[in-house]
């Protein structure tokens, strides 16, 4: 499958040496759930972290990290209650 989405967060230098031009690293994923899992992992780890879709894949989006919870959180309240999202969020 072509990857979809993408999830970008800060990585750590692994010693006080060692040091990048950019503090980030992206992983690619086929699927939305596999970069929620992800993302979720990473934010559980400490880290900053912010996604989106890859063009051309429609309808495009990019998740800033100031809106990653809300993201994460998108379908699983309503998946655990059995209802569908509302159109009007």
């Amino acid at each position: 499958m072509t990857p979809a989405w993408y999830v970008t967060f800060e990585s750590r230098p692994r010693s006080l040496r060692e040091r990048r031009r950019s503090p980030r690293e992206t992983r690619t994923f086929a699927t939305e759930d596999e970069a929620k899992n992800f993302a979720r992992s990473k934010v559980g780890d400490g880290l900053i972290v912010f996604a989106g879709t890859i063009n051309p894949h429609l309808p495009r989006r990019h998740i800033p990290s100031s809106h990653l919870h809300l993201w994460l959180s998108e379908g699983h309240e309503d998946a655990a209650e059995g209802s569908p999202v509302p159109d009007n969020e």
